[in-house]
């Protein structure tokens, strides 16, 4: 059911909260995204932080997974020295939430027809009728 625009959700920009993007990439193994916090007339904001956002991706069967992660570093320079820590910590981290999607879902009990991704026309591809591990009931 589609929302009516006086319900829609508010998408009002907090002012105090902006930042400047620069993106940084070695074009070989990621990027990192610089964000420099600003004022609202643009001026650097000195009293927050630079933050450091690195990105990679990962191949897995579906294609290329995009993962993000937020670098610890002061300066640019550090943030490049502890990119490659910070993406083997991120993409740790992801296979691990993967797996456990993948554990959960594979302990799932699927009902045929009953609608949702486990029906009839659920996912394929997962290797027979419900997937791995999956119990069907007649």
């Amino acid at each position: 059911m589609a929302q009516r625009p006086d319900q829609a959700p508010e998408t009002k920009m907090d002012a105090n909260s902006l930042y400047r993007e620069d993106i940084i990439t070695d074009r070989k193994v990621g990027t990192i995204r610089r964000m420099i916090p600003v004022k609202i007339d643009g001026s650097d904001d000195g009293a927050r932080p630079t933050l450091y956002i690195g990105e990679a991706q990962i191949m897995t069967n579906a294609g290329p997974l995009p993962i993000n992660f937020e670098i610890e570093a002061g300066t640019l320079g550090e943030a490049v020295e502890k990119f490659g820590n910070s993406a083997k910590e991120a993409v740790e981290r992801t296979v691990r939430e993967l797996q456990e999607l993948r554990r959960q879902q594979a302990s799932s009990i699927v009902v045929p027809g009953a609608g949702g991704m486990g029906g009839m026309g659920g996912m394929g591809g997962l290797g027979g009728a419900g997937g791995p591990g999956k119990i069907q009931i007649p």
